[in-house]
């Protein structure tokens, strides 16, 4: 018999849609408890469940569970950088922006921070990366850096020098890519986003 698991795949879901799969069954909430006690279910917060793989075959997405985890929010900074290949070290943290308050997640499929961007700044620069039956909201390559230089307090963008040892030292982008970067994500980031003038330095190299 098919195990009615296999239809959500990866897309976390709430308890009421975990409960609708078992309608014969009464009581449902403690079926979602023997699911979650039986590792067919992932729990990640409370109300919000992601299938096991195990049960589904499908390979679980941080992408996609962030997204679903604090909503409205997009996968951005370093975990944006790091998924286009852009910096060399790894990221053990999910990095998100949110219009909501920061807020931080332990999960069994790790840990999820989510850093607060205002509504103005928050559409610019934001892609839907697909995959085979679901996709996940993420910031581009320039909303990412933009996100990460505003996000950190002790980077201050004064001069083209100082760009450059950000970029090249101290986060180690790929400085190919950065030239080939969308200067009008740059340009709408300054006008609605913080540190504006940082922001306006990094435009400047990107055009040097």
């Amino acid at each position: 018999m098919n195990n009615p698991l296999t239809s959500l795949g990866n897309i976390p879901v709430r308890t009421s849609v975990l409960e609708s799969l078992y309608p014969h069954i009464s009581g449902g909430n403690q079926k979602v408890r023997a699911l979650e006690r039986d590792k067919q279910v992932i729990r990640l917060k409370r109300g919000l469940y992601v299938c096991s793989p195990e049960v589904t075959g499908r390979t679980l997405s941080t992408e996609l569970i962030a997204n679903h985890l604090y909503a409205p929010s997009y996968v951005s900074m370093s975990s944006a950088l790091r998924y286009y290949g852009l910096i060399p070290e790894a990221v053990y943290t999910v990095q998100s922006m949110t219009t909501k308050h920061a807020r931080e997640f332990d999960t069994p499929e790790g840990l999820f921070e989510y850093t607060h961007i205002s509504r103005e700044a928050f559409p610019v620069g934001l892609t839907s990366v697909k995959r085979e039956g679901y996709a996940f909201v993420m910031a581009t390559p320039e909303k990412a850096l933009c996100d990460l230089i505003a996000s950190s307090p002790l980077v201050n963008l004064r001069y083209l020098r100082d760009a450059e040892t950000y970029l090249e030292e101290d986060i180690r982008l790929d400085m190919d890519a950065f030239m080939q970067m969308d200067t009008e994500i740059f340009e709408a980031y300054a006008q609605v986003g913080k540190k504006a003038e940082s922001i306006k330095t990094l435009l400047r190299l990107r055009r040097k």
